[in-house]
């Protein structure tokens, strides 16, 4: 399920750090119910050694004006989470609608609207638009010992491999048992190198991809991909997805 939510500054303007991520993913967990925040946060959902959080936002769905290291937004902006839970999005929803004013970053803002996104139809294939862009990467060691990240483009085979992977690790989290079948396939089919995005998160840089793509896979693996996203670092606003008409 997919939620927006409107969110209008108390004031003039909206202000955020140039890379937002971070501040978007604490207004959400500030704004989740406090045991529900501290499990998610601090434990996650267990997928064998991994943990994983389950739920995906997007970018701002506005263009702001930077100024410095800083990115004003004037009048109210539009934000998506998503999540497989539906307590997940309850509590936050219960949450927001009990304050009146709420911190994103250093501004005070309120809850202009919230919307239940409709869910779209998932056949065996779909067109989609990155509107948080996704990462995929694999930690390598040199021949020194020292550990790498090595990101991967759309235009790569492991792009595609590696987010069909983590999609398998989430079904497996929501549904307690293994796909029936796996053939899931990302096509890029309006990205260029224009799409490569590189933002900081906490101070790591981070190499993703907007772009247009094309899914194909099974229902409930495509279901899965639109609730939480594709790709690694969801939870740190990567890999959120919109469904396009054909």
């Amino acid at each position: 399920m997919q939620l927006e939510l409107t969110i209008a500054p108390i004031g003039e303007a909206i202000i955020l750090p140039l890379h937002y991520h971070h501040a978007l993913q604490g207004f959400i967990y500030r704004n989740l119910g406090e045991e529900l925040a501290t499990r998610i946060h601090d434990h996650g959902y267990s997928w064998g050694k991994r943990r994983l959080k389950m739920f995906v936002f997007s970018r701002i769905l506005k263009k702001g004006k930077r100024i410095g290291e800083e990115i004003r937004f004037s009048g109210s902006i539009r934000i998506r989470i998503g999540s497989p839970f539906t307590a997940f999005l309850e509590s936050l929803v219960e949450t927001l609608l009990k304050k009146g004013r709420l911190r994103l970053g250093s501004s005070w803002v309120g809850i202009e609207a919230i919307e239940i996104l409709p869910r779209p139809v998932f056949e065996n294939g779909i067109k989609i638009r990155a509107i948080s862009p996704i990462t995929v990467y694999s930690t390598l060691r040199k021949p020194d010992g020292k550990k790498k990240t090595y990101y991967y483009s759309p235009f790569e085979r492991e792009f595609s491999e590696l987010i069909g992977a983590n999609l398998k690790k989430k079904f497996e989290i929501v549904h307690e048992k293994e796909p029936v079948r796996m053939d899931f396939l990302l096509k890029p089919e309006r990205v260029d190198g224009r799409n490569l995005v590189i933002t900081s998160f906490r101070g790591t840089i981070i190499k993703a991809w907007s772009g247009i793509y094309r899914l194909s896979g099974e229902k409930k693996i495509l279901e899965l991909a639109y609730d939480c996203g594709l790709g690694s670092k969801n939870s740190q606003g990567f890999g959120m997805i919109e469904v396009l008409p054909e």
